[in-house]
Formats: C-alpha cells, structure tokens, sequence
C-alpha cells in the first residue's frame, strides 16, 4: 500500500508502468512468501522443542515465546530465539520501508501548489496510516517490564482481533454512502436520547 501510494503520488504519470499486472503480482508474492516464511519457520522449529514443565499454554492462542518458557533445551531456544530476530528483522524493514514511502510522498504532497490536492493526497494515504499505526499500537502495547498471564491475553486479543475488525472501517470512510449512513445513525441517535 506504501508503494502504490508512493507511484500514484510522486510518480503520477508512471503509475501504469511502475505498477502493472507483474509488479502487483511481484510484490504480492513477496508479501505472501515473507508471511509464510514468518510464520512456517517458526512454527516448524518450535515443533521440535522438547518441552520439559508440560505443554499448558496459559495464552488465547499458542504464541513462540509462551512455548520457549516450556523449553529445556538451550540450544534449541537459541535457534528459536533466532527466528525470532529474522521475524523482529522482517517486520522492522517493512516498518523502514513503509515510514521512507511516507517521507517521500509528504515532501511532494507539501510541495503542491494546490489546497485541494493536498487534500486529496492526504486523504488517499490517511487510511493506510491509520491501519499500520492501529496495528504497530497494539501489537507493541504491553511494557516488556510486566509480565502477566492475563495481560498478555488482553493485549493478544487486542492485536488479534481489533485491527482487523476496524480495517474495512477504516477504508470505507472515503465512501459517501457510509458517511451518510453514518450522519443518520448519529442524528437518530442523539433525537432518542
């Protein structure tokens, strides 16, 4: 989403080449195959862990660091710990490359002369925005100095569930049709009350 926001504001009149049916394709598959690797290799390894204190997760769902505290074996959590860093190292360059994209097309959004493009501009990219910072939010919401067995659940079911569920939110907001949906659910609302 960076990346076509990026070509269809800095780079308007290359959309088409920049962007055709192969590279849609490219970076869909980059972004699928990133995704499986991010979540097979772990997966696979943390498989192979012998788990010594019994195989109870108090957790919503199975998550590798949960099961590295079942672990016996140092090595084995070393290798784990590993995959962790790739994961860390995958998502953190997502992260670069989505806030470089930004910067670029901020700095040539500034530079338009026109109020109304600037508006249009920002209001494509707004919904992106809103859906990382929603899910880099959640995702980092718990201090590492805590440690709580139902704090770790709240915050899993938050970084689960709440993006997601707000992410067609999020995109629709640009649609009339929803706004004024929106305008006479709250007018109806407020009468009631």
């Amino acid at each position: 989403m960076a990346y076509d926001r990026y070509v269809a504001i800095c780079k308007p009149l290359h959309y088409g080449s920049l962007l055709g049916s192969r590279a849609c394709a490219q970076m869909a598959a980059a972004a699928w195959g990133s995704g499986f690797l991010n979540a097979v290799l772990p997966t696979a390894t943390t498989f192979s862990l012998p788990l010594c204190q019994g195989n109870a997760v108090n957790q919503f769902f199975c998550e590798i660091p949960q099961i590295l505290k079942l672990s016996c074996s140092d090595s084995d959590y070393f290798r784990e710990v590993g995959l962790i860093a790739f994961s860390f190292c995958l998502g953190v360059g997502c992260f670069v490359f989505i806030v470089v994209s930004y910067v670029q097309i901020f700095r040539a959004v500034l530079r338009m002369p026109s109020e109304q493009g600037k508006h249009k501009a920002f209001s494509t990219c707004l919904p992106h925005l809103a859906v990382v910072s929603l899910s880099i939010s959640t995702a980092t919401l718990k201090p590492p100095s805590i440690y709580s067995a139902h704090v770790d659940v709240v915050v899993t079911v938050l970084y689960s569930v709440i993006p997601p569920a707000v992410n067609p939110l999020i995109y629709s907001m640009r649609n009339q049709e929803l706004k004024d949906a929106l305008k006479k659910l709250f007018q109806l609302s407020s009468r009631s009350s």
